[in-house]
C-alpha cells in the first residue's frame, strides 16, 4: 500500500525562547539567534527533501521554512497554530507561579485551560483537522514526503494524541529546527487516525 512521509520540524528560536516566556498567539519572528542556529543547523545536519511544506501561519514557522526549504512552496494551515494560553500569554512561569490557576493547569489534564485560553482537548481536535487536511492534501496529490512546520507544543500533543507507538507528550519534546519524521498510510489513517513515529529528523550529516 502507498505510503506517505512527514517531516514534523520545530520552529526556530524566538526572544520569547530566550525570555522563557509563554508565547501561543503572539506572533514573534525568529531571533537573529534563532535564524543563525537554523543555518548552523543545515551545515551539520540532512534535511529531507520534500515536495510542500505545510506551515503554522505564525511568522516564526514562516521564517523558519523559508530557511530550511528556501526552493520549497509554502502552504499554510491555520488549525497548526499554537496553543492559546489566555492569561498566561507573555509571562514567565516565574511571574506566575504563586497562582493556583497556573498550579492547576500545571497538574495536567486534557480539560484543563489556563483562563481564557485553549485545553489540550481543543488543541488535539484542532491538530486532527490539521492532519485531515494535511494528508487528505498528500494523497490528492500524490505528494509521497512533505515538511510541517509548527510549534513544540503541536508536535508533542500530535505525536502524543495520534502517533504509533504510544508515548507521553513529555517524551516528545525537540529541540527548535529539529522534529519527527512520520509515515502514514491511507489505511491506517482511515481506520485509526494514526501514524507511524520513525524516528528523529534532521539527520547527522
Amino acid at each position: 500500500m502507498r505510503g506517505y512521509r512527514i517531516s514534523v520540524i520545530r520552529h526556530g528560536r524566538t526572544r520569547a525562547n530566550d525570555k522563557g516566556i509563554y508565547i501561543g498567539r503572539t506572533d514573534y519572528g525568529l531571533s537573529d539567534k534563532g535564524a543563525a542556529e537554523l543555518a548552523e543547523k543545515m551545515d551539520a545536519y540532512v534535511y529531507p527533501n520534500v515536495a510542500l511544506v505545510y506551515s503554522s501561519p505564525l511568522q516564526r514557522c514562516m521564517e523558519t521554512a523559508e530557511i530550511l526549504f528556501p526552493e520549497v512552496p509554502i502552504q499554510t494551515v491555520d488549525n497548526l497554530i499554537e496553543m492559546d494560553f489566555g492569561e498566561f500569554e507573555g509571562k514567565s512561569a516565574d511571574e506566575l507561579v504563586n497562582r493556583a490557576d497556573f498550579k492547576a493547569w500545571l497538574k495536567g489534564g486534557m480539560d484543563c485551560r489556563p483562563p481564557q485560553g485553549e485545553s489540550v482537548q481543543e488543541v488535539q481536535l484542532r491538530i486532527f483537522k490539521a492532519l485531515r487536511e494535511i494528508i487528505s492534501d498528500m494523497m490528492h496529490q500524490d505528494l509521497r514526503h512533505c515538511a510541517v512546520i509548527t510549534h513544540g507544543g503541536i508536535i508533542a500533543n500530535m505525536l502524543a494524541g495520534f502517533g504509533l507507538p504510544k508515548l507521553p507528550a513529555e517524551q516528545l519534546q525537540c529541540e527548535p529546527g529539529e522534529g519527527y519524521d512520520l509515515y502514514v498510510t491511507a489505511d491506517l489513517w482511515q481506520r485509526s487516525q494514526a501514524f507511524e513515529i520513525l524516528g528523529m529528523t534532521p539527520y547527522e550529516a
